[in-house]
């Protein structure tokens, strides 16, 4: 496969302009800011406990620290993702060099593995560098791993889901601008179309609550890995590359 030159391009790219710095700063300083919020608020509840033993019993440092942690993460993906996938594919059409990179002997699905590949590592490596969360918990109390690595697991799933959404909406347009608003407002809509699942009744509900990105995360936070949760991500991610390959295909049959 031609997939690693097309990897490393896109690599490349993202570290020789503002886009890698700008989203890892943003995310990191972001991440931090809740990190330290959250567990400033732990501690006064911990110390709160010292005089009322019964509130003791409920303060558990990975339920307390982590799983708000990976929410309120999830909400700050929600917002730099489509900044990460923009460029893509849009920036080739505006280039014009879609047509010629079509022209390689290349097939569609590799350049499309190559730059969901480089996006993805870029997003692991966000993930990565809050690994210095749990490390510092660590330091002071006793962390449940199984929790705070299904968190993990999640966030990589939503993260991928996020992702693939992103490179759909790029191959769309060869406007940055267009696709990354594009991108916001699908994982917008799919994030909030569970909330009106309480009064659309019983069969509407049923289906906007499994439609809700949001949804099949919270089982993820709490530690508990559902197949119905995996098979969502795993089937929305690849029903976006799916599309995205046929709008690459599209691409051929117009030129």
């Amino acid at each position: 496969m031609r997939t690693w030159p097309i990897f490393k391009k896109e690599i490349r790219l993202y570290f020789t302009s503002a886009v890698a710095y700008v989203v890892f700063t943003i995310f990191l300083l972001i991440s931090g800011y809740f990190f330290y919020s959250i567990f400033a608020f732990f501690n006064l509840m911990s110390m709160q406990s010292a005089m009322n033993p019964a509130l003791a019993r409920d303060l558990n440092v990975t339920e307390g620290v982590m799983r708000p942690l990976f929410s309120n993460i999830s909400v700050v993906m929600l917002l730099l993702m489509p900044i990460l996938t923009m460029r893509l594919f849009a920036e080739e059409k505006k280039s014009g060099t879609i047509e010629l990179l079509l022209t390689y002997p290349v097939r569609d699905g590799e350049v499309l593995l190559g730059k969901y590949a480089a996006a993805a590592v870029l997003y692991l490596a966000m993930l990565g560098a809050t690994a210095l969360y749990p490390g510092i918990l660590a330091s002071f109390a006793r962390l449940e791993w199984g929790p705070l690595l299904t968190g993990y697991l999640g966030l990589v799933l939503m993260g991928s889901t996020f992702l693939a959404i992103g490179v759909l909406a790029s191959s769309l347009t060869e406007n940055q601008i267009v696709a990354a608003v594009a991108t916001f407002g699908v994982l917008l809509i799919f994030w909030v179309i569970g909330w009106s699942a309480d009064f659309a009744g019983p069969v509407w509900g049923k289906l906007l609550s499994h439609l809700s990105l949001l949804e099949h995360f919270d089982g993820f936070a709490k530690g508990v890995i559902d197949t119905k949760d995996v098979i969502y991500y795993v089937n929305f991610t690849i029903l976006c590359l799916f599309l995205t390959l046929r709008s690459l295909e599209s691409n051929r049959w117009r030129g």
